[in-house]
């Protein structure tokens, strides 16, 4: 049975994001195939690729040496993490001017609640030009992104993966099934592989069959409360998410070819602890445990990135929790020594099995708790006078590597300290947040 089918989401997702950044604020690059990329060496890997080269089959995870295969013309760019976030925040100023932000879901995607007087087909419809019309103007030409919407926010995020780029698909009741009904059910966001097996194993494997079962069936089919929620989204109802706690926090650096050897790669494994504690103590959590993991490479005549390779990686725990930096890089250090000798291409750390410090307990010894206020000393000095201002001696060898990569579904707070690249491409000083505005503002003309 169908009902409160009412249009309520507009879901925006920008098109190959990072390389249409890059497009907007370098017009040489526009309308050629730009694949970004952390590394600008053959066993890189693309972060991003422009329509341009995704018609020649490269997307993102192509490697570098593949994607030049592909596309002989490509053109490959450095990432710039920095610039990615204040194109992002100037993107949300754009959508503001037209409808509030509702809810961001990654450094691509957000949704917006439409008001009562927005939600029939043509004023939908009206609204979601405007929003493009001033994302355009605000943010530049090649800044395209596709939208969707819809009675839920689910749908509205699959209308968006509908028509690209630059799509605009709206699904109302009437439209709904024969428009969505006989897609695959991986095309909904948040069915994974693992999940198409179990639905397939029951029989469903489109959309529409999805549709048909009840709440207590897709309740079974999920093994709990999220199968409700499913079908609720699957009818356009609105459904009360609880609000998540964050499991975990952690960064990794693919390593360039210079610093592939034992040494360069424990510095970035203290750099990126560095940055993973100060963000933790920043989102006021603590941490019980830790993860290093390293990727090392495959055969030395391979154009391969670590999937061909070896994967080792270690956890310890850091007690009841722990929000000092010395501790962590006492453990990381002695993690360290187990390590195979082999050649290291990706370096991870991850805090995790994160509480809040009410829950934490007390220092007991005089000694955790100078550290505890060291570590947050630290924060403040970087904060004020820039990151790596006050750092220990065992990073200085990486200060100017892993300088932090966007993960799709977590935008960097620029204002905590190194939350994400300081330097730009071929560059030895750091280039102000005006200066890359300014690029973004000298591309607009």
């Amino acid at each position: 049975m169908w009902c409160n089918m009412a249009l309520t989401t507009l879901f925006i997702d920008f098109n190959s994001y990072f390389a249409s950044v890059e497009q907007q604020v370098t017009p040489a690059l526009r309308g050629r195939p730009v694949a970004v990329t952390p590394v600008l060496a053959p066993t890189g890997c693309c972060i991003a690729a422009s329509y341009e080269a995704k018609k020649f089959g490269v997307k993102t995870g192509t490697r570098v040496g593949e994607a030049k295969a592909l596309c002989p013309d490509i053109q490959f760019v450095r990432g710039r993490p920095r610039l990615y976030v204040i194109m992002h925040n100037r993107l949300l100023k754009a959508i503001d001017t037209c409808i509030p932000v509702h809810a961001v879901h990654s450094i691509d995607e957000m949704s917006c609640r439409l008001s009562r007087t927005e939600r029939s087909p043509e004023a939908a419809h009206d609204l979601a030009l405007r929003i493009k019309k001033a994302i355009k103007e605000r943010c530049g030409v090649c800044m395209r992104c596709s939208i969707g919407i819809a009675p839920s926010r689910v749908l509205a995020k699959l209308g968006t993966d509908m028509h690209k780029p630059d799509g605009l698909v709206i699904l109302t009741e009437e439209t709904l099934r024969d428009t969505i009904g006989h897609l695959g059910v991986q095309e909904l966001s948040g069915i994974g592989p693992q999940m198409t097996k179990r639905l397939e194993r029951g029989g469903i494997r489109t959309i529409g069959e999805l549709m048909d079962k009840s709440e207590r069936e897709m309740t079974a089919l999920w093994g709990g409360v999220l199968g409700s929620r499913w079908h609720h989204w699957l009818l356009g109802h609105e459904v009360h998410e609880p609000r998540t706690h964050k499991s975990s926090i952690g960064h990794q650096h693919v390593l360039a070819p210079d610093v592939r050897h034992s040494d360069a790669a424990r510095a970035v494994a203290f750099r990126l602890m560095l940055k993973a504690a100060a963000r933790m103590r920043h989102d006021n959590y603590a941490a019980k445990k830790l993860t290093l993991g390293i990727n090392f490479l495959g055969r030395p005549d391979a154009l391969t990135t670590w999937s061909s390779g070896t994967h080792w990686t270690r956890t310890v725990s850091l007690g009841t929790a722990c929000t000092d930096t010395p501790t962590m890089l006492d453990a990381v250090s002695a993690m360290w020594k187990d390590i195979p000798k082999e050649t290291p291409i990706l370096v991870s750390v991850t805090l995790h099995d994160l509480v809040t410090p009410t829950s934490q307990t007390l220092p007991l010894f005089r000694e955790e708790a100078k550290r505890a206020d060291l570590s947050k000393a630290m924060d403040k000095v970087n904060a004020k006078f820039g990151a790596n201002t006050v750092y220990p001696a065992n990073i200085h060898g990486a200060k100017k590597h892993a300088g932090g990569g966007i993960a799709f579904n977590y935008v960097p707070n620029l204002e905590v300290t190194d939350s994400v690249g300081e330097f730009m491409t071929g560059e030895e000083r750091r280039m102000s947040d005006e200066e890359l505005e300014g690029l973004i503002e000298g591309s607009l003309g």
